[in-house]
């Protein structure tokens, strides 16, 4: 059945709404971390100053808001949410160390994404925007990911000493839990797990830029 010019009129919009509000929480993030910097003169501390909207930002790109692959998506998904929540936010220490590199790498990473998307919705978007989008993941997703991994191999000690989430025995559902020893599962699943994303992206950028860069070098 064909869509009402209402409904028609409605889904774009939704989009587009959803897209640019995605943008604006990542530069809310991006000028709290600068106005902390500059007020510090220093990283340590900067996630206190973006908290809120860091815990929020995440589950804004979830599959049917932002038009990306679903299991890519997922993935992206379920590692931010997990860093956020049952990593930098549940162990204090580590805020003050290593957090800010997959804070930066993500935040550049989403506004780039989002401006890309929104431009893209409204049917002119800036070749510098395309561009950007194919390119600067290169060095931002190695970024991000060794911020991961550090911010998580950070927090090891404290879970190890603390027994944070984890479940012993006995108890009466006669289950267990170490919660240190899926810290360590987490990081090797990076192994398989970013390579894949890294290469899709690596593909996207060829079939995207590639015939521009191509037709570049023939002028």
């Amino acid at each position: 059945a064909k869509l009402s010019r209402t409904q028609h009129s409605k889904i774009p919009f939704n989009k587009d709404i959803s897209c640019f509000n995605g943008n604006i929480m990542w530069l809310v993030i991006a000028v709290g971390l600068v106005r902390a910097y500059l007020a510090r003169g220093s990283y340590h501390g900067l996630y206190y100053s973006i908290e809120k909207p860091l815990n929020v930002c995440p589950l804004c790109h979830i599959p049917g808001i932002v038009p990306s692959s679903v299991v890519l998506t997922g993935f992206q998904v379920m590692s931010r949410v997990f860093l956020t929540w049952a990593v930098t936010h549940s162990v204090r220490e580590v805020r003050w160390t290593v957090c800010y590199y997959f804070v930066t790498a993500w935040t550049v990473t989403e506004i780039i994404r989002y401006s890309f998307y929104t431009f893209s919705l409204l049917n002119h978007l800036p070749y510098l925007i395309k561009w950007a989008r194919y390119t600067f993941f290169i060095v931002l997703y190695p970024m991000g990911v060794t911020g991961e991994l550090l911010t998580i191999y950070a927090a090891l000690p404290y879970v190890q000493k603390t027994g944070l989430y984890s479940v012993t025995l006995p108890n009466k559902y006669n289950f267990s839990f170490d919660y240190y020893t899926f810290l360590i599962l987490i990081m090797i699943s990076y192994i398989p797990l970013f390579p894949q994303l890294y290469f899709h992206m690596i593909r996207q950028r060829k079939k995207v830029l590639g015939h521009v860069e191509d037709y570049s070098k023939v002028e």
